[in-house]
């Protein structure tokens, strides 16, 4: 049997399990006995295994590096080279799966840094098998997939982290105290930006079939996303700029930007969203977008109200216009992006990862510091709360029941992008996870290539369009895909 059978056939097994124990009036959860059997010691070490680990995985791990790091898993062996050679006594694969069948008693905890649409299908069922988890940012591809591991871990009660670093920095927390303080009034009105994307965007997809690297399981890197002949540009870190594998420089960097804005004004579920960029293909994220999504009042604060807010997003080397007052010649850009708080009292100002909040008046609050701060790494202080009981754990500074429901704002923006061409605000409905004004009858079509030519020193653009689809339809798989034939989630009501 193969790989992808066992574990279709695992899932199966899991499901039938459940359905008739639930029918019986009774549940078992076996990550928590698994757990207890595991429990830590502050003083003993976790044994962690790293899925995708040629590039940020690398770096989280080295962070981690004073525990035992037991098993390493890449598609990409020769990228991932570096970090086995750092880690020579952990156990190498190329299979995630693989991996879990047979070293799953011996593993603890699992940080994941794939491309983006592997990061929920890994997690979730490290999960299930009572792993605590680390995932780098966004947290997930899709709405669906952010919502399943909110609510995973909450059932099975394992340690969480997403990889927005500046969760566990001064800056996000400074940010939200002088919100809550009431130092910048109601805010209606937030700007943030990115400088990114650094990576190839915009792009047709490539007619070139290569051979696969004898170092490369492709059939592992393409995982639940429909399968597609091999070629150099997709990876590695080139898959944030493919819609099929990465959310663009929006996915990738909003998680570091927007932290502060949605932790900062107890921001939920949008309810409006609206996207538009440059030309728009069907495979590849645009080489620049605007992006704005509104959110409903929330329950006033006991020294500031939190009326309606719009939040706008900017990328591709967009920024807002610098507001009345912005000292001439400073750049609005630090340490990749930025954020403007539009206050009633003032206009708060910081930048990427929350760092060097200030205020537009030049002011400086003096503000008591009522949330919590770290003396560790963000990555060591997972490591913790790892070695804690369910009953006992501080969590972390972003969990997956905050790091979830912040995700599926994020890749709400990219839903506004891809859905562009219905040209509406589109309303959404958070609980239920679906937009509300996409009539049944509306179609959508995407361009497949831009067509760009040049005869005779004329350019020309004739551009290729898939089919009109039922934009419903279309919008329903942007939410929850559907995998690939032997790639499947865990069953849970979300």
């Amino acid at each position: 049997m193969s790989t992808n059978e066992k574990w279709a056939e695992m899932n199966r097994r899991r499901f039938i399990t459940n359905a008739g124990l639930a029918a019986a009036g009774l549940t078992i959860m076996p990550s928590m006995v698994a757990q207890k059997k595991r429990r830590k010691s502050k003083n003993d070490k976790l044994n962690i295994a790293g899925v995708g680990v040629g590039g940020r995985g690398f770096g989280v791990l080295k962070a981690v590096e004073s525990e035992n790091i037991v098993a390493l898993c890449d598609v990409d062996w020769r990228y991932a080279k570096a970090c086995f050679d750092y880690f020579p006594n952990a156990k190498k694969y190329k299979d995630w799966r693989k991996m879990f069948d047979e070293m799953a008693k011996d593993i603890d905890a699992v940080v994941v840094a794939t491309a983006d649409h592997t990061h929920a299908i890994v997690a979730a069922h490290a999960i299930t098998l009572g792993k605590h988890v680390y995932v780098e940012k966004p947290l997930t591809h899709t709405v669906y997939e952010s919502r399943l591991l909110t609510k995973l871990a909450a059932k099975h009660k394992v340690a969480t982290q997403m990889g927005n670093q500046g969760a566990s920095g001064e800056g996000v927390a400074t940010i939200t105290e002088w919100i809550h303080n009431g130092e910048i009034g109601e805010v209606r009105k937030v700007e943030a930006f990115t400088d990114r994307p650094i990576w190839p965007q915009g792009l047709n997809r490539p007619t070139e079939e290569q051979a696969v690297p004898p170092t490369m399981d492709w059939d592992s890197f393409i995982g639940p996303a429909q399968m597609r002949p091999y070629n150099e540009i997709y990876t590695p870190w080139n898959f944030r700029g493919w819609w099929d594998f990465g959310t663009g420089a929006l996915g990738d960097m909003a998680c570091h930007i927007l932290h502060p804005v949605f932790k900062g004004l107890n921001l939920g579920y949008p309810v409006k969203a609206q996207g538009s960029s440059t030309l728009l293909l069907t495979d590849a994220a645009p080489v620049a977008q605007k992006v704005r999504l509104v959110f409903p009042k929330r329950e006033n604060l006991p020294k500031v109200a939190m009326p309606e807010v719009e939040v706008h997003w900017y990328d591709g080397g967009l920024q807002p216009l610098k507001p009345e007052g912005w000292p001439a010649g400073k750049d609005m850009n630090y340490q990749g992006g930025g954020v403007l708080f539009h206050g009633t009292k003032d206009t708060l100002v910081c930048g990427c990862y929350g760092r060097r909040p200030w205020l537009l008046s030049g002011r400086k609050p003096n503000v008591p510091k009522t949330l919590p701060r770290i003396s560790t790494s963000h990555e060591m202080d997972w490591v913790r709360a790892c070695k804690e009981s369910p009953e006992q754990r501080i969590e972390t500074l972003s969990p997956f029941s905050e790091a979830g429901p912040f995700n599926e704002m994020v890749v709400m923006g990219v839903l506004a992008v891809r859905l562009q061409a219905l040209n509406k605000e589109l309303e959404w409905d958070g609980e239920s996870m679906r937009f509300t004004n996409i009539d049944d009858d509306e179609t959508i079509k995407t361009v497949i290539s831009d067509g760009f030519k040049i005869h005779d020193g004329h350019p020309t653009f004739d551009k290729e369009w898939t089919k009109p689809v039922n934009a419903n339809e279309f919008a329903q798989e942007l939410i929850k895909h559907k995998y690939r034939d032997g790639w499947t989630l865990p069953d849970m009501p979300v």
